[in-house]
């Protein structure tokens, strides 16, 4: 696993008051990997968002989701991989942003995302279907988080990314 991102306070107008302390990343990398479901927000060609409920699998700090190529969002992700991902819950939020790839999976890859969408979603997938497949990848820049806004409200950096 890569390393944990660097926590600080979010920078708030005046008027919604001032983060007091920053969540833990353990806390909020749980919450996305449980998370049942997730909304996708890209961009058209032609600059309208575009933004789409969708399965994943995040693992290893990277969202992995799949889905038709003539899907709108994998036209727009080719055309501009720039994405925004966030959970369903907006008074405890988690909102990632960052870019995606297409990736092609390896048999360790594929056992992983396999055994994960199993038990999460609860239909069995072949790690073979998954094996040599290009599947996209969000990979986080950045990650915006709460519990009890404004307490609490915390950005979470990648530098390494």
């Amino acid at each position: 696993m890569s390393a944990d991102p660097r926590a600080e306070p979010l920078d708030l107008p005046a008027a919604y008051g001032a983060a007091q302390a920053t969540l833990a990343w353990a806390d909020v990398r749980e919450r996305l990997v449980r998370a049942p479901h997730y909304w996708l927000a890209s961009v058209r060609p032609d600059g309208r968002p575009h933004v789409v409920p969708l399965d994943g699998i995040w693992h290893d700090d990277r969202c992995y989701f799949g889905g038709s190529p003539q899907a709108v969002k994998h036209h727009n992700l080719q055309a501009d991989p720039r994405a925004v991902l966030h959970l369903e819950d907006a008074r405890q939020a988690v909102i990632v942003e960052g870019a995606c790839e297409l990736v092609r999976s390896d048999a360790a890859l594929a056992a992983v995302l396999a055994q994960a969408s199993q038990a999460k979603y609860g239909y069995p997938v072949d790690p073979a279907s998954y094996a040599e497949q290009e599947i996209w990848c969000l990979r986080p820049r950045r990650v915006l988080s709460w519990q009890r806004f404004p307490r609490d409200a915390t950005r979470f950096v990648f530098d390494h990314r």
